[in-house]
């Protein structure tokens, strides 16, 4: 790791590291309320509803259940879950998949995901997992007539270290972000308080596995722009969203930087469009101080234009963590809007 002496006497020196984690969390900011009037909660998530994927034909899957280091979980003994959601429908209901035999769904731990459809029109799901607090990323099969998933096979590697989300970009191949260099959760702890930029995207496939971008102090959400041209990564700590060219070898170049006024989660991209909806966490602090007279607020913003000189950026919804704690993801379809959480409920809006 060379330089990296040298970055952490710089990291020290920043004006104690203290202040430098109290930015990174943006611990000071408060959240103005901004209100969409058809929203209800969906039942049956209780636990979570960290990252939310949306097939073109409007079924949205949803991950429920993490149990992440440092935060809150509502359901600490009970293995993690995923939902479905068919958006078509007058007033859609989450229904849990049933999961094939064979794995291991005792220690299921879901985190970001991301869906595939190949050319015969099977679709693919992408689950992070975190059994026993590692990383893995799952590869499920969907099969939309059993409400069910088929465990296809567990991807490992040593580059997959700390793996947050997955964006795929093939039936067996996707980018990864790592939100930390280390695993160990008080070096994760360390690593944030000093503000060290270890963080990395990574490129996996059965051929090849590569760091493809670096720089980062959390690389977390990570999605891919309808034309397949440019990858999306936000980076939470330093509360702004990437843009990287996509080259034909899978490496990435950087071309911009949108800075934001909040922490940035999950990314979601409209298809139709090519706007970027993401759910966001105004007041990181809260999320790791687990105060319920003072609850992690909740906020989704819709970035239009990212490649613009000036891109739009609208605050879409806000409050101050009465109904939704920790938003995590915000994505659309056909009008009707899906915001997730990292360990509480979920809202579903129309537009």
């Amino acid at each position: 790791m060379a330089g990296n002496k040298a970055e952490i006497a710089r990291s020290i020196t920043c004006s104690a590291a203290a202040v430098c984690a109290v930015n990174l969390l943006n611990a000071t900011r408060e959240v103005d309320p901004v209100a969409l009037p058809n929203c209800r909660l969906i039942k049956g998530i209780e636990a979570g509803s960290e990252d939310i994927d949306i097939l073109p034909n409007g079924l949205a899957f949803i991950s429920s259940g993490l149990k992440y280091p440092g935060l809150k979980s509502f359901a600490p003994d009970k293995p993690g879950e995923i939902f479905l959601m068919d958006l078509n429908e007058k007033k859609p209901k989450a229904s849990e998949l049933r999961i094939s035999r064979g794995f291991d769904f005792g220690s299921f731990n879901p985190h970001g995901i991301s869906t595939y459809i190949d050319k015969d029109d099977t679709v693919y799901l992408f689950v992070v997992n975190h059994p026993h607090q590692k990383s893995t990323v799952e590869l499920f099969k969907f099969m939309e007539e059993d409400n069910a998933l088929v465990h296809l096979k567990t991807i490992r590697h040593d580059l997959l270290t700390s793996v947050n989300d997955v964006v795929a970009v093939g039936p067996d191949s996707f980018y990864a972000t790592n939100d930390h260099y280390f695993s160990d959760f008080i070096l994760m702890f360390l690593e944030m308080y000093l503000g060290l930029t270890w963080s990395n995207v990574v490129y996996y496939s059965p051929k090849e596995v590569k760091e493809v971008a670096a720089g980062f102090y959390s690389a977390n959400g990570i999605n891919i722009s309808p034309d397949k041209k440019y990858i999306y990564i936000a980076d939470i700590f330093d509360h702004n969203v990437h843009v990287m060219e996509k080259h034909a070898d899978w490496n990435l170049t950087h071309v911009k930087t949108l800075q934001l006024d909040t922490l940035a989660d999950n990314l979601s991209v409209d298809p139709d469009t090519g706007d970027i909806w993401t759910g966001c966490h105004p007041n990181g602090m809260k999320l790791f101080y687990n105060d319920p007279d003072n609850p992690p607020a909740s906020e989704v913003l819709r970035i239009q234009n990212i490649l613009a000189e000036q891109p739009t950026v609208t605050r879409v919804y806000a409050e101050n963590g009465s109904v939704l704690q920790g938003t995590s993801v915000a994505t659309v379809y056909n009008r009707k809007l899906l915001i997730g959480t990292v360990f509480h409920r979920a809202l579903y809006c129309e537009l």
